[in-house]
């Protein structure tokens, strides 16, 4: 059983972006002419424009302008702010269209009910959960190496079970979810070749309770890890905040959502 749902998002209790005005703005970027838009859409040139003002109206920011003259006779464009609601949107529609698999996938037709629907609104207590990108798995017998990659271009290695990866349907390509504890990310002021899942970041702050330190680190691209150790192993590092780190996670301790 397959599901699905449109996605739209609000602002100040009116539809904003729904998926047929994306699908204008896309076609607006491509375009360069709202005529030319509207008519690759398709929708009306009146409609078009009356969507473009309902979004520039209720946007903080405008979303398209219109410039006149110049040697190409103007045209209509996305702004930058415009560019950013496409991309943010499309990582929404994404996550929308990964939480409407899984929720397929808990429906059992027969029966008419739900299986462990309650596994969708889990929290965890693991601080770490950065999205990564399935770049390549190795599948043996028992256990499975899945190569993951970051959002800066570095890489983890992760080992689970290959009834995870069968269960989870992963292949190359996917985007998921690394899930690890915080005790279990080491900091280095070095780097050593022979440490499994060693990425170079930055240390962006440290937080002392006593003989803990909760350290935040900068592993590029927006993505934030963090590492608990003790407030005397942090010192021997000597690192100040700003400088180089260097942070490692074993294969074995790193989790998998999806």
């Amino acid at each position: 059983m397959e599901l699905s749902s449109a996605l739209t998002l609000e602002m100040l209790g009116k539809p904003f972006l729904l998926e047929k005005r994306i699908v204008l703005l896309e076609a607006i970027e491509t375009h360069g002419s709202i005529s030319k838009a509207a008519k690759a859409v398709p929708m009306s040139y009146k409609s078009a424009w009356e969507a473009v003002d309902v979004m520039n109206t209720l946007s903080p920011e405008p979303i398209v302008t219109r410039e006149t003259g110049g040697k190409d006779g103007g045209g209509t464009t996305i702004t930058t702010y415009g560019e950013t609601l496409l991309k943010n949107y499309a990582l929404l529609k994404e996550e929308h269209s990964r939480f409407l698999e899984r929720l397929s996938e808990l429906t059992d037709i027969q029966s008419g009910t739900f299986k462990t629907i309650g596994r969708l609104a889990m929290q965890l207590s693991a601080r770490n959960q950065i999205q990564v990108e399935v770049l390549e798995l190795t599948s043996g017998q028992l256990n499975a190496k899945v190569l993951l990659g970051l959002k800066s271009g570095q890489t983890l290695l992760a080992q689970v079970t290959q009834e995870a990866v069968e269960n989870m349907h992963l292949t190359s390509g996917q985007r998921i979810t690394a899930i690890f504890k915080s005790s279990t990310v080491k900091l280095s002021s070095t780097e050593d070749e022979n440490i499994e899942n060693c990425i170079v970041a930055v240390l962006r702050k440290c937080e002392r309770d006593g003989k803990h330190c909760k350290v935040q680190v900068d592993i590029g691209s927006h993505d934030h890890l963090v590492s608990v150790l003790s407030c005397e192993d942090f010192d021997a590092l000597g690192l100040e905040e700003g400088e180089e780190v260097y942070v490692s996670v074993q294969s074995k301790d790193i989790m998998l959502g999806k």
